[in-house]
């Protein structure tokens, strides 16, 4: 087998065709819920929400997994005398899910909880120990690892030599054949809980992170699956053992993998030391959820984003002149006797799409047509803004910013305290129109206007907006 890494969503769209039939199996590694979610982690998860919401509008019915990596070194970490490890995976969990659902990222198909598939892990462990590529340590620890060396494609995926390889550090290289050889079980030991141990023919213990990554895609994918997906920090070690170690198993595994780039802080990695980290339902709560997704997949997911204050100002104006059209594009087709229209998405999008998911890109043509739209608004072209609605519409729900909060605005109390007082001056606007007290109503209007609120009259009502 040879492991594919595409430049282009097309190549491997085209690949996949002939022989999925129309079904995409495609496995993300979700989170070690230690500790709550911060922009990295959503941004993950929204670029594999693209894909798929992507690979779905191209017709393929696509198998979602993300898994929850509930046991494991980090989250034993956290335990506490008033909080055991599985009570604050689950709080983590949870946190993850809210952030989630917060930005519009669909539910996956599954999302297994590695202590749901123990069993799995054990099989795997037993099969490559029967190959000759695992052994059990001889000192007693209970501990089981993978025999790096017995596997002559050790690498492959990040195209190095085990050679240049540091060694692994996720257990003591007491008992080890080879320092890079990395841990599938790893043996009770004393001061762990009790409830993080299970019985196993090795003895009690618990599993390494690969081998639940590499035991959960099978359980649920098959030993062969399509697109295999993370952030550009697990290409090594994690995904580069997870691949040796379902290699070796005789799994044919993921036929295509895909990284995406990190988020970085004012031009600094995250890191708890530096003490920069930007947590998801913070900025979730200064912005609204539709913008910080805007900002999170406006550009290319293989890029790295850099987090300052200011970030979020830019997608925020481009997000609010997609919804200041769509607005008044309904308002303008409403009023008038035009059919709806149903439009194909325009073909530089989706060209840019298939072209490794090229956000930026795509993002160029939705704009285009949002000002050819408030162009032909402008000239009063209502068939034209009807046909621009239409694209801009399909546009945004592939991009999945209609499945956020769009319209949170309108729960807020000082909104709907606005929207009282301007309707009633509105109210008060026509009755002096009525009345041919132009006067008074020219006087209302350049009053809004100077307060930032635009009205806009059609022959059936009165709208308004602030600055448009």
């Amino acid at each position: 087998m040879t492991v594919r890494l595409y430049d282009s969503l097309q190549q491997a769209v085209v690949d996949l065709a002939p022989r999925v039939e129309g079904h995409v199996g495609m496995y993300v590694c979700g989170p070690t819920v230690q500790s709550s979610p911060h922009i990295g982690h959503v941004r993950s998860a929204l670029v594999y929400d693209l894909w798929r919401r992507w690979l779905t509008h191209r017709g393929y019915a696509v198998t979602f997994i993300r898994n929850v990596t509930d046991i494991d070194d980090k989250v034993l970490a956290q335990q506490s005398e008033h909080e055991a490890w599985y009570a604050v995976a689950y709080r983590v969990e949870l946190e993850f899910t809210a952030a989630y659902q917060a930005l519009g990222i669909l539910p996956p198909t599954y999302e297994p909880r590695a202590t749901a598939s123990i069993e799995h892990m054990h099989d795997l462990i037993a099969a490559l120990i029967e190959r000759g590529h695992a052994y059990a340590a001889d000192d007693g620890s209970g501990d089981v690892y993978i025999d790096v060396r017995s596997w002559s494609r050790y690498g492959e995926l990040t195209r190095q030599s085990p050679d240049d390889m540091e060694a692994a550090g996720d257990a003591p290289p007491r008992a080890k054949r080879d320092p890079r050889d990395f841990a599938l079980w790893k043996g009770a030991k004393p001061d762990e809980p009790a409830s993080a141990h299970w019985a196993s023919p090795w003895g009690r213990g618990r599993p390494g992170w690969p081998i639940e990554c590499s035991a959960m895609a099978a359980r649920y994918l098959g030993e062969a699956f399509d697109i295999h997906g993370g952030g550009l920090d697990l290409r090594f070690p994690h995904h580069e053992n997870e691949l040796a170690q379902s290699s070796a198993a005789g799994h044919e595994f993921a036929r295509h993998w895909v990284h995406n780039g990190l988020v970085i802080v004012g031009g600094q990695k995250m890191s708890k030391s530096l003490g920069n980290s930007v947590f998801a339902l913070d900025l979730l709560a200064s912005h609204r959820p539709a913008v910080v997704r805007y900002w999170l997949g406006s550009a290319h997911y293989r890029s790295t984003i850099d987090y300052t204050p200011s970030s979020l100002d830019e997608a925020q104006a481009a997000l609010e002149r997609i919804e200041g059209f769509l607005a008044r594009a309904s308002r303008r087709v409403a009023s008038t006797r035009v059919a709806e229209v149903e439009a194909e998405l325009p073909a530089e999008f989706a060209a840019a799409m298939d072209d490794d998911l090229a956000v930026p890109q795509a993002l160029a043509v939705l704009h285009d047509r949002v000002r050819a739209g408030n162009a032909a608004l402008d000239d009063d072209d209502v068939a034209a803004v009807a046909r621009a609605r239409a694209e801009v519409a399909g546009m945004v729900a592939v991009l999945g910013f209609d499945a956020t909060d769009t319209d949170a605005r309108d729960d807020d109390p000082a909104r709907r305290a606005l929207s009282t007082l301007v309707d009633r001056l509105i109210s008060e606007r026509r009755e002096a129109r009525e009345s041919r007290d132009f006067a008074t109503a020219d006087r209302i209007r350049d009053d809004l206007a100077a307060a930032g609120i635009v009205l806009e009259d059609s022959p059936t009502a009165t709208d308004w907006s602030i600055d448009g």
